[in-house]
């Protein structure tokens, strides 16, 4: 399920659930059943979940029932091709 997702991009991006709670204008009850899967996601808590913890494209995979760990591994190959393209520039 989505749970275990939302709560992997909430302790990476560093914020609490209290925290992430305000940010995204749900209560701290709310963030925690999201993360445990006892609450249906919406897809405006999503958005607004993914903005907060600057991971939007993993939460748009999410939400298009796309494998999170193949987004992972593609957007780590297109930044480190980015960077072998441009590093000898930057």
């Amino acid at each position: 399920m989505y749970g275990s997702i939302l709560k992997k991009v909430r302790l990476k991006s560093g914020l609490s659930q209290e925290e992430l709670a305000e940010e995204i204008y749900l209560s701290r009850s709310a963030v925690s059943r999201l993360e445990n899967n006892r609450l249906k996601l919406t897809v405006d808590d999503a958005v607004r979940w993914g903005q907060a913890t600057q991971a939007t494209e993993i939460i748009a995979a999410l939400l298009c029932g796309i494998d999170v760990a193949v987004v992972s591994e593609l957007v780590t190959t297109l930044i480190g091709g980015f960077i072998n393209l441009f590093g000898g520039w930057l």
